[in-house]
């Protein structure tokens, strides 16, 4: 039976106001009580009426629970930002920030930032793919039949303008995708090695840059695409295809282009509602309980909050 829907009446009843958010928040930070830095000790605390923060019931030392969090030094209304959460966890195709500016009545600048920041929560390693894996690439950009092809122009000068997506998905599991330089073997064998365990059995089509596969202890199965070959028994990339379909539609249909320097963060999103789609917790509270995340690193990734002390 497919797990029941959380619905916008189920968001409006758990978040009637600024302060059910807020205190949704507090709760994910500090699970197990809060310890004072001042007291020395787990105190009790208590909201401060039109603040946002709690203050330590016996020597009033205040906490913040939006620091470190993708609310920080934000000053748009936390409940905005919980329903953005909500639209980008529940619609299968995305959905746009003009689109979350009409709904919320906030500025575009205000809207593209509110995703942006929600996009970064979307990046996550469940650790490497075992068993049956099928990897394939594929170029997000625009259609070549909008460019005026050069005389003599080769293959890779017509993907000039597309940026090269690669993912490998293991069959009854997870999804795991890469913006890549080029699809070339130095690009190809390294990800692969990283994300998918040895002796795996790796399906792909007959491109080169997976030639060397064996070498590094995989069993290999092709499927010859350019002689129209596209499933022979178990060897087949069609589950990978689906994926690419399912993000290029999306990408087409609710942001009609991504810049190539962002194409990551979308792509982190669309492959985190694949590798999410059966949980029996509805995703936007999968969504949700990453917010206790604090940025680290040159790329602005999140990790942990240490909510001890």
């Amino acid at each position: 039976m497919a797990a029941p829907k959380y619905t916008i009446a189920d968001f409006n009843r758990d978040y009637p106001d600024e302060d059910a958010c807020l205190e949704t928040v507090f709760r994910m930070v500090y699970p197990d009580g809060v310890a004072c830095r001042k007291c020395g000790q787990e105190r009790p605390h208590s909201k401060l009426t039109g603040r946002k923060a709690y203050s330590c019931n016996y020597c009033g030392t205040h906490v913040y629970p939006l620091a470190g969090t993708i609310f920080e030094k934000s000053t748009t209304a936390l409940k905005s930002w919980f329903y953005a959460m909500f639209l980008m966890a529940s619609t299968r195709c995305g959905i746009s920030a003009k689109q979350l500016e009409r709904e919320l009545g906030v500025t575009y600048k205000t809207a593209w930032r509110m995703f942006d920041q929600i996009r970064k929560l979307m990046d996550e390693d469940d650790g490497p793919l075992w068993g049956e894996v099928e990897v394939d690439e594929t170029f997000v950009g625009g259609k070549l039949s909008n460019r005026h092809r050069q005389n003599g122009e080769k293959f890779h000068d017509q993907m000039a303008n597309k940026v090269a997506v690669v993912g490998a998905m293991q069959r009854g599991g997870k999804l795991k995708t890469q913006v890549v330089p080029n699809v070339r073997k130095t690009a190809l064998i390294p990800l692969v090695v990283e994300h998918v365990m040895p002796h795996a059995t790796v399906f792909t089509d007959e491109a080169k840059g997976y030639t060397k596969l064996a070498d590094h202890g995989f069993k290999h199965r092709r499927v010859n695409h350019s002689a129209k070959v596209y499933v022979s028994g178990n060897v087949h990339t069609n589950t990978i295809e689906g994926f690419w379909s399912l993000l290029k539609n999306g990408i087409r249909g609710a942001h009609h282009a991504v810049g190539a320097n962002k194409l990551q963060t979308y792509v982190d999103e669309y492959a985190f509602r694949y590798n999410h789609r059966d949980d029996a917790e509805p995703l936007y509270k999968v969504l949700k309980g990453r917010v206790t995340k604090t940025r680290h690193g040159r790329y602005g990734r999140y990790a942990p909050l240490d909510t001890a002390g």
